[in-house]
């Protein structure tokens, strides 16, 4: 009897009443419990769950004890009608049979994916605001250490005023083994380090490796692993003075050579120098000549160094320049202040965010590497910018030992879009400097991470993996595996399980003379 029902209801049928027995032995609470949903399906006008519960009831007893229903006093012509009323009622007449065998299946294979990251994340890679508590008890102990009020903490020149800039500074709020702050003296003798005080209030006493203390306190590695040096990023592609071009339609300028902290990964290391720079005004007119003079140019990132840190009325002033060269109709600001020193995020700097992205989408791009940037403070900060801005994106570094694991990606990328950052790109490590090389990933391994991503957290926090090789180029697996006849065979990067894709018909695609309004002969 098929009683009309799709295919999921007649299998669900057939796995109820087919090799089962209207005589098994069931335990006496399972009896009761049916018993229970049963009448309340009945009894429910318009419900559907209480059907579902006891469909699920019975499909449970159909396989542990090869009971039917008729074992409970169950009709099938009951069950047929409690089914017929479950897809009456759904607002998308979801049949029993599609939602029981179907649907409930799915959902809870989906589940299981996420379990162990669900048991992990907290653990493994609690975000800042998680460790709010211990971050709070950090920031009392550094203000005494380095003779800081409550007024310079809360402030972006006291943030600058008491950076971290000495191995004698750093011993003072970080309490490091001898051999390491030699490492750090023999390092800082030739790149420059700058922590913020309330940067430093993020790393985690104790914790070997903490991912903050990783990106902010430089290692023996940086001079144990200097090489053959390669060119300065952008020393080949910077057609004019601050200017670097890979693409004909974008610019990058690079405004300061400043940064509130430098990073132990930093890409333009060989630009920060021994000092900090602004630069005159007539040094940025000729970056903005060149722009001007390019008309293909649609899109300028304003980076650094950071470009954050350039005083107010001076960023402004370029963005008026930028406004006013009609072909530039993208703006872009390249910070990590907002983590690093998120008390730079005052009310006139976000006045001119707004003033500018009413006239043209202004878009900040940030690099935030570990959810353990992510605090109530910078979170503030971010939720501030994403009311004056187009957007906010993340561009991410794969790095060893911060977020070289799919719990940390996946928390990173979580942790960021709840606070109104969108994860954009996860960059591979710089090959370009050999100072870094023992932060570099392989490339299989941020591949397996990013596409773990996929069917398992939500699609608009998964960034895409690149590398920058002469511009940035994509270093996604291919899904596609290969065709047979008509179907494109892919590959789930979430389990690797094949599924099979109809492609378009190439006869329709590319004959089809009379496609749409065509084939009504209108001659306009």
């Amino acid at each position: 009897m098929s009683e009309g029902f799709d295919s999921y209801t007649k299998e669900l049928f057939d796995a109820l009443f087919k090799e089962t027995s209207a005589t098994a032995e069931v335990p006496a609470e399972v009896r009761e419990r049916i018993g229970q949903l049963f009448e309340r399906a009945k009894s429910s006008e318009n419900l559907t769950q209480p059907i579902v519960d006891l469909f699920l009831e019975l499909l449970n007893a159909a396989k542990n004890f090869k009971a039917s229903p008729e074992a409970f006093g169950i009709k099938r012509e009951e069950l047929v009608a409690l089914a017929r009323k479950h897809e009456e009622i759904d607002e998308h007449h979801v049949t029993i049979g599609g939602r029981v065998m179907r649907a409930i299946p799915i959902v809870e294979e989906a589940n299981r994916r996420v379990e162990e990251y669900l048991r992990l994340k907290d653990v493994e890679a609690p975000s800042g605001i998680e460790l709010w508590d211990q971050i709070q008890k950090n920031m009392e102990r550094i203000k005494k250490r380095l003779g800081m009020t409550d007024e310079e903490w809360n402030t972006f020149n006291g943030q600058l005023k008491h950076a971290i800039n000495t191995v004698e500074e750093l011993a003072k709020v970080i309490d490091l083994p001898e051999d390491a702050i030699r490492d750090v003296a023999r390092v800082t003798q030739h790149y420059r380090m700058r922590i913020s005080p309330y940067y430093a209030s993020l790393i985690m006493p104790g914790k070997i490796n903490d991912p903050v203390l990783l990106q902010s306190v430089p290692t023996g590695e940086m001079i144990d692993n200097a090489g053959i040096e390669i060119p300065p990023v952008a020393a080949d592609h910077s057609p004019a003075r601050l200017i670097d071009q890979f693409y004909p339609r974008v610019v990058a300028v690079k405004i300061t050579n400043m940064c509130a902290m430098y990073c132990t990964h930093c890409l333009r290391i060989a630009h920060i120098g021994k000092k900090d720079r602004i630069y005159p005004k007539d040094t940025y007119k000729e970056a903005l000549d060149y722009i001007r003079k390019n008309e293909r140019i649609r899109d300028v990132l304003l980076t650094g160094g950071d470009a954050l840190m350039l005083p107010n009325h001076l960023l402004k002033w370029i963005l008026d320049q930028l406004l006013e060269i009609d072909h530039v109709r993208m703006i872009r600001l390249g910070t990590r202040i907002p983590v690093t020193v998120p008390q730079r995020i005052d009310d006139e700097l976000l006045d001119i965010l707004e003033y500018v992205n009413d006239k043209k989408p202004v878009r900040v791009v940030t690099q935030i590497n570990t959810a353990q940037e992510i605090t109530p403070v910078s979170k503030e900060a971010f939720k501030k910018i994403s009311k004056r801005v187009s957007a906010i994106l993340n561009q991410a570094v794969l790095l060893k030992g911060i977020n070289d694991s799919k719990v940390k990606m996946w928390k990173l990328c979580e942790t960021i879009q709840e606070a109104y950052v969108r994860p954009y790109y996860v960059f591979n490590c710089s090959y370009r400097n050999p100072q870094f090389a023992h932060f570099r990933v392989p490339v299989e391994v941020g591949r397996d991470i990013i596409e773990s991503m996929y069917g398992n957290i939500s699609g608009d926090a998964i960034p895409r993996y690149i590398a920058t090789a002469g511009g940035k180029v994509p270093l996604h697996r291919s899904n596609v595996m290969g065709r047979a006849d008509n179907r494109v065979i892919l590959r789930k990067p979430w389990d690797g399980t094949i599924a099979e894709y109809p492609d378009a018909d190439p006869e329709k695609y590319f004959c089809d003379d009379k496609f749409a309004f065509a084939k009504y002969g209108w001659n306009r």
